[in-house]
């Protein structure tokens, strides 16, 4: 079986051997910040941990948003309940849209990106039309 004589395969120009995040040493420069993992609880006793720089405990927020069910949650669980509630919850992206746009607009964009499709010829000229 014959190598490649090459020892530069598969790497990049201007790398040197050893750099990257996986060999890095402890003497890098620049500090890694210390961080800690918050756990907050909604009324629905879902968990949600966020992760923040390690700051005094008046900086970090009282009340954060569930993660499963958007309601909002605190970090001793107790307060959660007596929170008001969001009521519309998370919202899709398509419900975003359908906020902003009605029927007609929807149909509209839909045409003139099918023909814009249709005329790069990906898209067949008898598929999807209008009957």
């Amino acid at each position: 079986m014959v190598r490649s004589a090459s020892g530069f395969r598969g790497t990049r120009v201007g790398v040197t051997e050893g750099a990257g995040p996986r060999n890095e040493s402890d003497d890098f420069p620049g500090e890694r910040l210390p961080r800690i993992r918050v756990s907050y609880w909604c009324a629905r006793g879902h968990e949600t941990r966020p992760v923040f720089l390690k700051l005094p405990e008046n900086q970090i927020p009282l009340v954060w948003d569930c993660r499963r069910c958007g309601t909002p949650a605190s970090r001793d669980g107790q307060e959660a309940a007596l929170l008001e509630p969001v009521e519309e919850g998370f919202k899709s992206h398509l419900e975003y849209v359908k906020e902003r746009r009605s029927g007609q607009d929807a149909e509209d964009v839909l045409a003139g990106a099918l023909e814009k499709l249709r005329a790069r010829g990906v898209l067949p000229d008898e598929l999807l039309r209008d009957p």
